[in-house]
């Protein structure tokens, strides 16, 4: 069996993260809103919509999203993104 091609996109989670923090939505995104964005924005293969439901769930489960009725939104754990570090100054003598 020949080895898998990588894939043409980020990862589910980076592009659920990047549609839900640039739609903006108040109420949290709905699943047809993460699929328009997703698709107008990402390569994707024809087959996404059962991979970004397992991805969904799982992110739900591990606190990353939370589920607001039939919406998302980023959960705690994205909220707070690791701030980069800056590197010292080094010290004049």
């Amino acid at each position: 069996m020949p080895p898998k091609a990588p894939a043409n996109h980020p990862s589910y989670g980076d592009m659920i993260k990047a549609a839900i923090s640039t739609l903006k939505e108040r109420s949290g995104t709905s699943l047809p809103a993460l699929k328009k964005y997703i698709e107008g924005n990402f390569n994707v293969p024809d087959n996404y919509n059962v991979v970004l439901k397992r991805v969904l769930k799982s992110m739900v489960s591990s606190g990353k999203l939370v589920k607001v009725k039939a919406s998302f939104k980023l959960g705690e754990a994205l909220k707070k993104a690791p701030k980069a570090k800056k590197p010292k100054a080094p010290k004049k003598k």
